[in-house]
């Protein structure tokens, strides 16, 4: 690999699209690549890995924006980061540039392609993002992380390949931890989470099903939930007055540790928590959001409940009584818990960085020469 050339990763905006570019980032790093982070003004405030390899900030923007006005500045402002890439990849020099979806990171594989430098897309969803609908035409290599993903057209599938998406090494450490399957009498770990998109609706529904359950299995309940701050303390006081074990904040920074305890998952279907669950292996009712763009997230939930790892239940019918019926019947039979965490972690797929960098280095030729396994081998 020349000391001058790079491989770029174009990512920005959601953790959604944020963390595989960030477990991506790990993998090349460790074959002995250099990196480089195009993004916008968001990525600014990045940590990790992503905070600490060269990062250039350019503008972007959605054109999904409120009335003509806000489309019409989504689209200048797209077109504004599209000559600021072009100005840019020439002074990097990349082999390869990797796009990971998300308007944030259009202009950068626009650019890319009009130079032609490959680009590699990765789609996290089991629905091809808008994004990535746009690139798919111009794209060297898509990489998919559902076999089965719509909106991808037929004549772009040839170049389409199935890596996984890519989980944060922390989630990866989990996934040899065991279930641990519920015992009589026992704790019942129950974990809710659900971004700011789904804490909402969890912090009404989830305290007035639990005020349903059976007593025996309420008795037993831990809860760890994710709440928004201005119901935090409404949702504390009703779990306090049902005499119900919890711990509530606004985030958990330790949330591999408790997908890892949960015996089960409230949560919504965004790509990286369906991902996460099933790289550990751990059973869950997923509520898809209503609104998400082209509604991925259901599709997400499918998935997964099809593998039998998880149970799906829409929006309209998230009520506090077929929750607790719901929750009445699993915690009370934990035999399918037990089969679900297994079929869970039966589809979960712990390689996938590797498979997108495998990937990223065929199509572009950029060959590592510090820990690329073929190095071994020959």
């Amino acid at each position: 690999m020349s000391a001058t050339s790079c491989i770029v990763l174009a990512a920005g905006g959601t953790g959604g699209h944020v963390f595989p570019a960030e477990a991506l980032a790990n993998e090349l790093l460790a074959r002995g690549h250099r990196l480089a982070l195009i993004t916008d003004k968001r990525g600014a405030d990045y940590g990790g890995t992503l905070g600490r390899i060269d990062r250039h900030l350019i503008r972007a923007g959605t054109l999904s924006g409120r009335g003509v006005g806000g489309k019409m500045n989504g689209f200048l402002n797209i077109v504004a980061g599209v000559f600021q890439a072009r100005a840019l990849l020439p002074r990097l020099r990349p082999q390869a540039v990797v796009g990971f979806g998300g308007y944030p990171s259009l202009p950068t594989m626009l650019a890319a392609a009009r130079l032609g430098t490959p680009v590699t897309m990765h789609e996290q969803n089991a629905v091809l993002g808008r994004v990535n609908c746009l690139m798919a035409g111009r794209a060297a290599a898509i990489a998919l992380s559902f076999a089965r993903t719509e909106k991808l057209a037929d004549r772009d599938r040839p170049r389409a390949q199935v890596t996984g998406n890519p989980v944060r090494a922390a989630i990866l450490e989990k996934r040899e931890t065991a279930y641990p399957a519920p015992v009589e009498e026992g704790e019942l770990r129950l974990l809710v989470t659900g971004g700011s998109q789904g804490a909402a609706i969890f912090s009404k529904v989830v305290p007035e099903a639990i005020a349903r359950l059976d007593a025996g299995l309420r008795d037993r309940l831990r809860i760890d939930q994710q709440c928004r701050q201005e119901d935090l303390e409404r949702v504390r006081a009703a779990y306090f007055a049902l005499g119900v074990k919890s711990d509530l904040a606004t985030f958990f920074a330790d949330i591999p540790n408790r997908i890892a305890a949960a015996h089960l998952v409230i949560a919504r279907s965004g790509a990286s928590t369906v991902a996460e669950l099933a790289a550990v292996g751990r059973p869950a009712l997923l509520v898809p959001y209503l609104f998400a763009t082209d509604d991925h997230q259901t599709a997400n939930a499918r998935a997964l409940s099809e593998a039998g790892g998880a149970w799906t239940i829409g929006q309209r019918e998230f009520t506090a009584e077929n929750l607790a019926a719901r929750l009445n019947a699993l915690l009370s039979t934990p035999h399918y818990l037990v089969e679900a965490a297994a079929a869970a972690r039966r589809i979960g797929q712990p390689n996938a960085a590797a498979r997108l960098a495998d990937l990223v280095e065929r199509v572009s030729g950029a060959n590592g020469h510090h820990s690329h396994p073929t190095d071994a081998a020959a």
